[in-house]
């Protein structure tokens, strides 16, 4: 799912090819992408886009009048710019903006539909959309210890919670957290100032890195290969491959449908964390560190 870095490489791209520019039409190719039914589609011709921003994972595109097209991606969902008029690919293509400078289409490469756009009119009915969590790269340290602390949860999932902190999902949530170099699963109410500081740090350092690699590595271009996925991440999709820092292994928990990638000698002296799956499964057999899991 496209996180703060991915975003801002895309709202970058969308600030270049749409401000200025103006709405000549909207073709739906799946009905279940648009969930709003006011204003009406036609309500947008001929605005003209006055701004790009972001609220949480969801990309805004100001349009005059403050009409707004929000779009939220989710795992699969990737804007593509093609010039005006360009077929809705069959398969993925779900809807197409058409403008004066090009087309922009989104797509999604999954059955679950679970990408969306809203078509919004007024700035009250904008932050309907806003879960109030903080822009962790305007905040202090103050109040990023505030949001991060509002409730009891792991370290991982109040990171990655948008009532506390805007725009961090599962990828750089791991990238954060190797860095910091604390336990995914570490509660919140056993954080120290040090601790916290550093997770604090961390998170910024990881996301302006990222953000400054991203923009370098599309240039001028529309991005076209946003992912999850990166070859120079230190954990993030790593399972079993070597830690950048000490070598073991990287290591892995599976919970609901997402997954947490770790390294237990950085960030958990060397013990393994718990999977809810196979630690029950194997009970005693369950290897408790790394020495044990390399025994086995």
């Amino acid at each position: 799912m496209p996180e703060i870095p991915d975003l801002t490489v895309y709202i970058d791209a969308l600030e270049d090819h749409l401000t200025g520019s103006s709405i000549s039409g909207i073709r739906i190719a799946n009905p279940f992408i648009l969930r709003s039914v006011e204003p009406p589609v036609d309500a947008f011709y001929g605005r003209r886009v006055v701004g790009i921003r972001r609220i949480g994972k969801r990309i805004v595109i100001k349009c005059e009048g403050e009409f707004f097209i929000v779009v939220h991606l989710m795992i699969a969902g990737r804007l593509r710019w093609y010039r005006t008029g360009t077929k809705i690919p069959a398969k993925l293509g779900l809807i197409a903006f058409d403008f004066n400078t090009g087309t922009l289409i989104l797509t999604e490469a999954s059955q679950k539909h679970r990408a969306s756009v809203y078509l919004v009119e007024g700035m009250e009915a904008l932050e309907s959309f806003d879960a109030g969590g903080i822009e962790v790269l305007d905040s202090t340290f103050e109040e990023f210890r505030s949001a991060l602390t509002t409730e009891n949860h792991t370290l991982k999932r109040s990171l990655t919670d948008h009532r506390f902190i805007a725009g961090i999902g599962n990828a750089y949530s791991d990238e954060i957290l190797h860095r910091a170099k604390i336990s995914p699963m570490r509660q919140i109410k056993y954080l120290d100032d040090e601790q916290c500081r550093s997770v604090y740090e961390a998170t910024k350092s990881v996301l302006i890195e990222w953000i400054e690699r991203l923009q370098a590595e599309c240039g001028n271009k529309f991005p076209d290969k946003v992912t999850a996925f990166h070859k120079e991440m230190a954990v993030h999709g790593k399972y079993k491959q070597p830690c950048p820092v000490c070598n073991k292994p990287v290591q892995r928990i599976r919970y609901a449908t997402n997954e947490c990638n770790y390294c237990a000698e950085c960030q958990n002296q060397g013990n393994l964390l718990a999977d809810r799956g196979l630690s029950r499964l194997l009970k005693k057999d369950w290897p408790r560190t790394l020495e044990e899991l390399d025994h086995l």
